[in-house]
């Protein structure tokens, strides 16, 4: 059954986050979208499951390691790549699937695959924890979130100050001469962050943006393929500011780089980082034990020191150091289900338009 955009449309407005939020082998699994099944991993043969993810490297590695102390005999292969590489790879696998379960990925790349009939309805224990505007509406969800990321501007202040030009404080700020060829941004085609950042904008200026998108494009130094490269490129001075992510460019200033981190005055461009099953002949108990853990206390407080915004509101939640006051607030007003229907038209007219100053695929 195709998604019914319209009459999901308002579903992940802001003004929910805002209601509901305060301040990246061997059983026969049990049958598909049972809400309150809890498989358990076999102790007597070790298993296996492969988990697709766009999370940055140094978070799987941490975010991991409860999972592993808990369940010490079932291997987790982590395949990682940037947002949209990943959901292309995803999309090429559809009659072949290789990954058991996606953990971390933009909740628009599985809106798409949700709609393409590639994922299996699961309810996660613990799922009723997560706050609405965070999970599928279905009362057996194809998708949960677990965290939100956004748009930053991250900028070299040493870089700035040589060239005496002012730190940008908008999207307006952007398009402004003086940074003619000192930005880079992630591409939206390889990067969730790239696409977020172009679906803000396309939302925020409407029949604008493309005007807006043109003035940008002059001033671009290069679109990479990584949605946190331009705050890396940012801290060492390679490129003076970087379209990126909040996290990104906190932790580049947490290292001792002499950025700062700016988030737009019209609102950041955002996304949340989701999980979901993947649908295929042979589901592993194994891969629903590793979704329950997603949601688990122990991850959510590792997500919780990089981002501000969870999907569980619990006690203890805080919004780490490098946020506004109100990241919530901050978010522009965005619906994803059009995010997610406009993609592939999207990004077929910004390649038309922009491609040209894209960084060469590895």
């Amino acid at each position: 059954m195709k998604i019914n955009w319209k009459s999901m449309a308002a579903m992940l407005m802001v003004t929910g986050l805002l209601a509901g939020c305060g301040t990246a082998k061997p059983q026969v699994a049990a049958p598909a979208g049972s809400p309150s099944t809890a498989p358990t991993a076999s102790s007597s043969k070790p298993a296996e499951i492969n988990v697709y993810s766009a999370m940055e490297e140094e978070q799987i590695k941490t975010y991991l390691t409860s999972f592993k102390s808990q369940y010490p005999n079932i291997k987790v292969n982590v395949v990682r790549d940037s947002t949209g590489i990943m959901t292309a790879k995803l999309i090429a696998e559809k009659e072949n699937p290789q990954a058991d379960v996606i953990w971390g990925l933009a909740a628009t790349s599985l809106l798409v695959m949700d709609d393409q009939k590639m994922l299996e309805a699961y309810a996660p224990k613990g799922v009723e924890r997560v706050l609405p505007e965070f999970k599928d509406k279905a009362n057996t969800p194809k998708w949960v979130g677990i965290d939100i990321w956004e748009t930053a501007i991250i900028v070299n202040k040493v870089e700035l100050e040589k060239r005496k030009v002012a730190i940008p404080q908008s999207y307006e700020d952007l398009i402004k001469p003086e940074y003619k060829g000192l930005i880079a941004m992630p591409h939206p085609a390889s990067s969730g962050t790239g696409y977020l950042t172009v679906n803000a904008l396309n939302q925020l200026y409407k029949d604008k943006a493309s005007a807006y998108m043109d003035k940008l494009h002059e001033n671009m130094m290069v679109y990479t393929h990584s949605g946190s490269k331009p705050a890396k490129m940012a801290s060492s001075g390679e490129a003076p500011i970087g379209i990126s992510y909040g996290y990104s460019g906190i932790l580049e200033k947490k290292k001792g780089a002499p950025v700062e981190v700016i988030f737009p005055k019209e609102g950041s461009g955002w996304d949340m980082e989701a999980n979901a099953l993947v649908k295929k002949k042979e589901i592993k108990p194994e891969s629903k034990l590793f979704l329950d853990w997603a949601i688990s206390d122990e991850p959510m407080k590792e997500y919780n020191k990089n981002y501000a915004i969870l999907s569980i509101k619990q006690e203890g939640n805080k919004i780490p150091e490098g946020y506004t006051k109100d990241p919530v607030a901050q978010l522009a007003k965005l619906d994803l289900y059009q995010a997610a229907r406009d993609r592939e038209a999207v990004l077929k007219d910004w390649e038309k338009k922009y491609g040209s100053k894209a960084e060469p695929k590895k």
